[in-house]
This record gives structure tokens, sequence and C-alpha cells, in this order.
């Protein structure tokens, strides 16, 4: 009789050997008895406190007969998946006779699967498009066409297995799973842990690179200020070419150009020498523009939240339209300049296949990375079923567009006067200072990477103190600790090392190797080997991916 008296929604707290038996396929407290359905046309009347039927009355009662039942040990007891509805269909049923609609709580977040796709293109375009031309250029123009293909392939596969995984584990709730959960529950600590290193690798990579390019563009349109407003003309000092869409090589290669050199600033009117070296003395790339951002961002990383710079994402977006714009109208002015050797140098041409291909792998690891938060960006997907296909027809989209900026940089890039060697980790340095088109490009990616470095500085100190400390903010002392670490090993890249094509082919191939190649891997040879479904072509393949990622890696080394 008392066990009748109790609500059918219990706050009561169980014991977690109990939740553990139990599990759950409901979205609501797994610790809580299960309300039960009532069909709508078991509700009577329109008021905010709809009466119920006898039909629904006799609908809780059978809910009641489970949920006793499943006081039992035995899991098997549980409510069957076909006897609860979705949550959208669920009333709670109150002993005064009234019933109250569950809306579930992420229901009106769902996205449909355009802003899915969209979301998931928005995320993976980040500072990865810059360095494309450089890595078709390191791998040869028909290998480097290859490579983008086959790699934004195997990456979708690794992708598609990290967001099944949570699914793959049977008899535990794995909703709000992420994947370092699941690797914890494969592997243990061992898993958590070094799959949170290599999530931090990538996101601290990135910030270097954010750190490098910010240095890059805060200079650059500081530089054309000064010029246009001095009358500066840079075309002198600067070997490239003479048209009105002007290239330049800012680092000839004498193995392939002959005599040229990087000569010194040429003043053609009004200007001194000495307020021209006077500004170069205060508004350097390398010395002091990276300590100048310290001044700005420092600051902006301690903020408690970073909601606020989440308002501007959609910077990102602008940005990637303008840069598409930007390299459409280079290439029709510019023409293509192409021939096919396929392994041999000539004076401005390359050949199609080269043993630097190692390098624009390691970039395309990072341009294609997704897989620490795809599980999260798939939750708001509307329609579930359609995942699959949402995250293949995003990742299609990406590849497009990486191919469409590098193919077209590479080819559009004047060869001759200059060598395709010529072109930059970040093309937009192929462009002189003066040119308006990309001194508006560097203006808007400089604003979005200042709104965006404080959310990736927000993520790395989310997840560091949180497994450290247990607590996303311990103290201010702490944050700033932890935030001088990621500003001062920007500084570092900023001065001593700039090319940031380098940066991200090692901080793609490190967190890559875990996270897209032997976790997932790992994960998915386990799980069909628990189910008895695990055969040898599969774990041929899957160790085969392992070694790929390794070697990745490595070849980063030794190129």
């Amino acid at each position: 009789m008392e066990e009748d008296c109790r609500p059918l929604l219990s706050s009561e707290q169980q014991t977690a050997e109990s939740y553990s038996q139990r599990g759950s396929t409901d979205s609501l407290d797994f610790r809580a008895k299960r309300p039960f359905f009532v069909e709508p046309r078991n509700i009577v009347g329109d008021v905010p406190q709809e009466r119920v039927s006898a039909e629904a009355a006799i609908l809780n009662s059978r809910v009641h007969y489970y949920s006793r039942l499943t006081a039992s040990s035995d899991r098997l007891l549980s409510p069957p998946d076909h006897v609860i509805p979705h949550t959208e269909e669920i009333y709670i049923y109150s002993p005064l006779g009234t019933a109250f609609k569950v809306t579930g709580s992420d229901h009106s977040s769902k996205n449909p699967s355009f802003i899915t796709i969209f979301a998931i293109w928005n995320t993976m375009m980040g500072t990865s498009i810059l360095s494309i031309p450089w890595g078709i250029k390191q791998a040869g123009f028909t290998l480097g066409i290859i490579i983008l293909i086959l790699t934004g392939l195997l990456m979708l596969y690794c992708c598609y297995i990290v967001l099944k995984s949570p699914k793959n584990i049977p008899y535990i709730d794995t909703s709000d799973w992420e994947f370092p959960d699941v690797c914890r529950y494969y592997f243990g600590k061992f898993g958590q842990w070094s799959s949170l290193v290599f999530s931090m690798v990538s996101l601290i990579g990135a910030m270097v690179v954010y750190w490098v390019l910010m240095s890059n563009f805060l200079y650059n349109s500081g530089q054309f200020i000064y010029n246009y407003s001095h009358n500066v003309n840079m075309s002198d000092s600067e070997f490239g070419t003479n048209g009105s869409d002007r290239v330049i090589c800012p680092f000839p290669n004498t193995k392939h150009e002959g005599n040229h050199t990087v000569s010194t600033l040429f003043l053609t009117a009004s200007g001194n020498d000495t307020s021209a070296s006077t500004f170069e003395h205060w508004w350097s790339k390398t010395n002091t523009i990276p300590l100048y951002l310290i001044i700005l961002l420092l600051p902006l990383l301690c903020f408690r939240s970073a909601s606020f710079f989440a308002r501007f994402t959609f910077l990102g977006t602008i940005s990637v339209v303008y840069l598409i714009s930007l390299v459409t109208i280079k290439a029709v002015r510019l023409g293509f300049h192409l021939q096919f050797h396929w392994f041999d140098y000539t004076q401005f041409y390359l050949p199609e296949f080269r043993t630097l291909f190692p390098q624009f792998t390691g970039v395309l690891t990072l341009a294609f990375f997704i897989h620490n938060c795809i599980i999260t960006l798939m939750k708001s997907n509307k329609h579930q079923e359609n995942n699959v296909r949402d995250l293949s027809v995003a990742y299609l989209l990406v590849g497009i567009t990486y191919l469409y900026v590098g193919v077209l940089i590479f080819a559009a890039f004047p060869s001759p006067p200059l060598s395709k060697d010529c072109i930059e980790p970040n093309f937009l340095d192929n462009f002189p200072t003066s040119d308006v088109m990309v001194f508006v490009a560097r203006g808007f990616l400089l604003f979005q990477m200042i709104t965006v470095y404080p959310l990736l500085g927000y993520l790395v100190r989310v997840q560091v103190m949180g497994q450290i400390f247990g607590n996303h903010y311990p103290s201010f002392f702490h944050v700033l600790a932890l935030n001088i670490l990621i500003v001062g090993a920007g500084v570092l890249m900023a001065k001593f090392y700039t090319n940031i094509g380098s940066i991200i082919r090692f901080s793609g191939a490190t967190c890559g190797l875990a996270l897209v190649f032997v976790f997932p891997s790992l994960v998915h040879m386990i799980s069909l080997k628990r189910q008895g479904l695990l055969r040898w072509p599969s774990a041929l393949f899957h160790s085969f991916l392992i070694l790929l990622g390794m070697a990745n890696l490595l070849g980063q080394f030794f190129m």
C-alpha cells in the first residue's frame, strides 16, 4: 500500500549499482520511474491542465506494473523500448487526474539537416584553408589532388566510427557521452587522459597558428595604412609580377630564380628614411607585433565565460565566403599557368609527384579534423536517422571547398615569371601589402581570429581545469598561469618560426594519430569482437589505418 502512494515520477536517489543494472532508453532522469504515454485522443478538453480519460488510467496501471518489475535486479524486466514513446509524446499522470505534456528540453533546439551540414562545414573551415595551395605544391599538383580526395574519404570514415561508437556500447545509457568517455569505457583512465592530451594538441596548435596569423595580418594591415598615408611604393623592393594583379615571391628560391634577391624598402615619394626606419623598428612582424597582441588578447582569455565571443562566429563564414570570392577573381584575372612534368623539375614548374607529400597529409589531417566534437554537433540534428548522410554531405562540401581554393591558387600562380615553388604556406603572403582586396581579406580574418581565439582558450581551460581540479575556473591565478603558457607558445612561434604550414602539419598529424586513426580503429575492432562480428578483412583494414596514422606522424619529421 505504501508503494501505491508514491508518485510515479519519484525523485528518490538510487545507488549507482542499481542504476547501472537497470539501464534505460529514456531521455528523462534515469533514476526516476518512467512516465506513461497518453494518446492525444485520450486527452479530454483543451485547458492548461487537461483531464485524462479512463483509457489513459489503464495505461498508467500498465506502466506502473513495469515500474514494479524494474525494481528487480534483472534488467530484462525493464519496460521494452516499444512501450516507451518518444519524449514529445509522453504525458506525466497526476493522482489528481491531470496529464502534463513532457516537452524535451532539447527538442526545440533540433536543427534540420541543412543547418547541421552547414554547422559542420563552418566548424571545419579554419586556418588550414590558407595552407592548402602550399600543401598541393609540396605534394605535386596531380598527387596533391589525389591525396586530398583520399585523405578526405579516410577522415570521413574514421569520423563515422567516432559518431556511432557510443551507440555500440550495450546496457549503458550513452546519450550524454563524448568520445573521451567512449575511450574511458574501453581503455580506462589511459584512454580518457590520452584522448584529452591529444585533443589539447589540436586546440593549442590551432591557437599557436592563430597567433602567428594574427601577427601577420596585423603587420600587413598596419603596413598598408602606413604606405598609403605616406605614398610609399613597395613595387621595386619585391620580386614579383608587374601586372594589375601583382603576385610576389617573398623568398625567391635562387635555385630556380637566378640571382634575384629581396631588396630593401624603396621610397618613391615624400617621406624620409628616418621616419620609415622608426616605423619599421616599432612595427616589426616578428619583434613587436606578437607582443602587442598580448595586451589585447591575454585579458580576453581570462574572462569566465566566452559567450560574448560566440556571437561573432558568423564572421568565420563571411571570411571563408570572401576568401572564395577573392580566389575566384584573382584566378580569372591571372589565368591558368600549368605545365605537366611528371617527375622532373623545370625552371618554373614542379613535378606532379613529389616526395614531400607527407607534409600535405599532415595539413589535411587537421583540415578535415572534427572528430573531437562531431558527436556534440550531431546531437542537435532533428533527424538522427540522417546523421551518416549529413556527415558525408558536409565532408563532400569541405573537400570541394579545399579543392577549389587549392587548385585555383596553384593553377593561377603566374609561372613564368615566378616559380610555383614560391607559393607560401599562407597564400595571402603571395600578394603585396598594397593589394586592396587582400587588405580587406586580412582585416576580416584578423577580426574573426580575435573573437575566436578566446573561444579556443575557453575550451582548453574547461577541459584542462575540469580534469585536474574538477572546476572550470578554480581561481584567477590558475587561469592566468594557463593562459600565459598558451600565449607564450604563440609569441615564441610568431617570433622564431612563422611557417604555419609546418605548425599545422605537426599538430594535425599528432592529434590525428590518436583521435582519428588509433582510438577509433581500436574501438571499432573491440566492439565488433565483443559482438562476435570481427572478421579478418576488417581487422586488417583497421590495423592498416593505425599504421597509416603512425606513418603520417613519422613522415613529418623526415620531410
